[in-house]
């Protein structure tokens, strides 16, 4: 069973063993829809999901006190693959991206290295195989292909790119 890190316990939150978790998700209402997370190996149902600003707070089952909330900090929160949303279409997990090959229409240019979301739209960093770093908008313009089954995704991409 694979787990997937969707947050981090920060602190505790009042008296009555709520936990204060700073998400990574992308989406907080997602603790919404959980029965259960994993905090580090040990499972925790939810009883309730709240939030302070952009911070998500849980009241976990068996965790009743400040002490017991305390305890948690600075720990890591799971969910497991079968807790996965079903994605739309041409969406994906930025997990799935990163290690792809990157190729055009001349060959392999070199592998998808991470995913950057600074704003509305995402940004691909690509490891070229010269060893240098490229980044591309994730748009229709220039992202053509995303085949996870074959393990790539295809650009087509402008002169002057490719010598960032």
């Amino acid at each position: 069973m694979e787990k997937i890190k969707i947050g981090r316990i920060v602190n505790a939150v009042a008296l009555r063993g709520e936990v204060k978790v700073y998400n990574y998700s992308g989406y907080r209402e997602r603790y919404e829809e959980l029965d259960s997370i994993l905090v580090e190996d040990k499972e925790y149902e939810i009883e309730k999901v709240r939030y302070q600003q952009e911070m998500v707070i849980l009241k976990l089952q068996g965790v009743n006190d400040r002490n017991a909330a305390e305890a948690l900090k600075n720990r890591d929160v799971y969910i497991t693959e079968e807790d996965l949303v079903e994605l739309p279409e041409d969406t994906f997990y930025i997990r799935d991206l990163i290690g792809l090959k990157v190729v055009d229409d001349s060959g392999v240019i070199g592998v998808m290295k991470d995913v950057l979301q600074p704003s509305a739209q995402d940004v691909y960093v690509i490891k070229t195989d010269g060893g240098q770093e490229l980044m591309v908008p994730a748009v229709k313009e220039f992202v053509k292909e995303i085949n996870l089954k074959e393990g790539y995704v295809k650009v087509e991409l402008i002169e002057g790119m490719l010598e960032q």
